[in-house]
């Protein structure tokens, strides 16, 4: 059987939704492959991510993977210096674009900021009201409702979940991880099915462990060692200045006879298992993410 790959995209700012998803859209459809979108529905608030100064490597990552060059500096001033834009609201093409195209289309969160660095405090009527605000609009510019959701900076509570349990999603995807699972949180197992992440991301590799742009695309097909390998981008760096490594990883995957499939194919595989989400760290990243435990007899 051959091994498959599903490329998860990220849309977290505007400047990545109103050109880097146009970028990746064409890269796409360069190979005739097909991927899974998750979109920032809301305001950019990007600029109010310097709070994570003070989390140990934050500074480090944004040196190493020159942020400010990567998301561009009106993009770091929004919501601070700038006003925090509406990303896809008033620009619904790339949104559209990326339906027509047949890539599966589905939620990130209403403002990307907001649920990375405040989850934990959330109450569940505010979860549902951000979810709940992001599914409106989608549905209104695509007149169908979105089928998964994703969590920013793979966030997740107790609180969350059970919001997410009952707004109707096939599948959601907040955890990293090495295969699809039902989650369990505080004892409580929870629906729909997980697929998490399972390749660290160009943010978290990018300048260590020895890897660098010229070797990155070979790191990360090292890795797809597993018949089900989850790659997650971000349109922001992949879609944007990275977008030639983008392309190249592709191109070199199915020389290596990798099969490109959507994200939602997890949902298929044989026997899913019960696992824990706990929080837990990643080389390369500031703060901790949702895990994946290993599967519950």
């Amino acid at each position: 059987m051959r091994k498959k790959i599903a490329i998860k995209i990220d849309v977290d700012t505007k400047r990545g939704y109103e050109q880097g998803v146009p970028n990746m859209l064409d890269v796409f459809q360069k190979h005739g492959i097909k991927a899974s979108f998750f979109f920032s529905m809301g305001p950019d608030n990007s600029g109010k991510a310097i709070r994570r100064i003070f989390r140990k490597g934050f500074l480090a990552k944004m040196l190493r993977t020159k942020a400010p060059a990567t998301y561009g500096l009106k993009t770091m001033l929004y919501g601070t210096v700038l006003p925090a834009p509406l990303i896809v609201g008033p620009n619904p093409a790339p949104f559209l674009r990326a339906i027509a195209d047949g890539h599966d289309c589905g939620i990130h969160c209403w403002d990307h900021v907001y649920w990375q660095d405040k989850l934990p405090v959330l109450s569940e009527a505010k979860i549902r009201e951000h979810l709940t605000k992001a599914c409106n609009l989608f549905e209104k510019l695509a007149h169908q409702k979105p089928r998964f959701c994703g969590a920013p900076g793979w966030q997740t509570t107790y609180k969350s979940l059970k919001v997410q349990q009952t707004m109707g999603f096939d599948f959601c995807s907040d955890v990293r991880g090495y295969a699809p699972f039902y989650p369990v949180v505080e004892g409580q197992e929870f629906l729909p099915v997980q697929i998490p992440g399972t390749l660290l991301t160009m943010d978290e590799v990018l300048g260590i462990m020895g890897v660098t742009e010229d070797n990155i695309v070979d790191y990360w097909l090292k890795n797809c060692d597993k018949p089900w390998n989850v790659f997650t981008i971000h349109a922001e760096m992949e879609g944007l200045a990275k977008i030639s490594i983008l392309d190249d990883f592709i191109a070199k995957a199915r020389l290596q006879g990798f099969e490109f499939v959507l994200l939602k194919e997890g949902k298929k595989l044989p026997n899913i298992k019960k696992c824990r989400i706990y929080a837990g760290y990643l080389p390369g990243r500031a703060g901790t993410v949702a895990l994946q435990s290993d599967p519950l007899n």
